[in-house]
């Protein structure tokens, strides 16, 4: 294992560490452990808070997304990990500015239990709260709700947000980020594997020459092990696949996100959107505010994800608006 770290059992509390040195502007902690990532930009009164938590090793997903215009709060667990009802409480309480509070986090079992404890816990403080769970993985189930949220939760951070910020009610901000939720698909494949700092060795092997189409991002089995495709290939195999599951028809408009996984480069990924760009563009589609880059890891693990949103006026306007967080900006269009 070559990482650079102190001690492995430091891990999690080193970055965050670093991470809060570096944007005390827009993070500060809430709590002495230093699990709880709160804004540090002017609290608004009567806007809808949104939070919410996930195991480290993701980076920027999920602490990076805390700021203006996107999420109020995220609670950090161990690497891959999820963190505790009570710290989720705790950030709840902090996010009620008076307006109730989204938690709106990934399809994953701990991480849905552990939530539904604390807001049974906040309801005794009438904090009025609502959970939406992002499943965008096409490749977890055939059944949409038994998938795993993955990249696409970060549209899903962004126009809940922007929601907020424009003062939607509870129940209104909830229902839009369930619109782009309804509207959000994703895919993605592995090329290499990722190595936990408290374990040491990889999670699982990938034969040279292979690749694992659909793969999770805390290595969860994917589709198939297939050959390893040239780019063009590839992108008409993800795009594929998404298409299936939602199809888009000439006149549609798009975010699309290509996202790598931890040890892809940029380049890498631009050469993977000029193939998406070009298909969709052969379809009549438009693409609205690409993203390519690093948004929803695995570590190191080597590899990327596809990411579509379907976007009508709403969506848009949404997405275009001004967000300022560590990992993401957006200025009003």
């Amino acid at each position: 294992m070559k990482k650079i770290m102190n001690k492995p059992k430091d891990f999690v509390q080193e970055t965050l560490e670093g991470i809060q040195f570096a944007y005390s502007d827009k993070l500060k902690f809430l709590d002495k452990d230093r699990r709880i990532l709160v804004s540090a930009f002017p609290e608004k009164k009567g806007k809808v808070g949104i939070v919410t938590a996930g195991g480290s090793g993701h980076l920027p997903v999920f602490l990076g997304y805390v700021g203006k215009g996107m999420l109020d709060a995220c609670v950090v667990g161990n690497v891959f990990a999820s963190p505790s009802a009570s710290k989720m409480a705790e950030a709840i309480r902090a996010c009620d500015f008076g307006a109730g509070v989204l938690c709106l986090y990934g399809n994953y079992g701990g991480d849905h239990l552990n939530f539904s404890m604390a807001m049974e816990d906040v309801a005794f403080d009438e904090i009025d709260t609502i959970a939406i769970q992002v499943k965008d993985d096409v490749a977890s189930s055939a059944d949409p709700e038994k998938r795993r949220g993955v990249a696409g939760m970060v549209f899903a951070f962004k126009i809940a947000g922007a929601a907020a910020e424009r003062m939607y009610s509870l129940t209104e901000v909830a229902a839009v980020t369930q619109k782009a939720l309804d509207s959000i698909r994703s895919i993605g494949f592995a090329l290499s594997p990722c190595i936990l700092p408290e374990v040491g060795t990889p999670g699982f092997t990938i034969p040279e020459g292979k690749m694992e189409l659909g793969m999770g991002i805390h290595g969860e089995p994917g589709i198939s092990v297939i050959d390893q495709m040239d780019a063009d290939t590839l992108a008409g195999t993800l795009l594929q696949k998404l298409l299936e599951d939602m199809p888009l028809q000439a006149g549609d408009t798009a975010a699309v996100m290509v996202n790598g996984l931890g040890a892809t480069s940029l380049e890498e990924l631009f050469i993977l959107y000029r193939a998406v760009h070009r298909r969709l563009e052969d379809l009549g589609v438009s693409v609205y505010m690409p993203h390519i880059g690093e948004f929803a890891t695995s570590m190191e693990m080597a590899g990327a994800s596809l990411t579509l949103m379907k976007l009508d006026e709403e969506l848009k306007g949404l997405m275009a608006a001004e967000a300022v967080t560590p990992f993401y900006t957006a200025a009003n269009k």
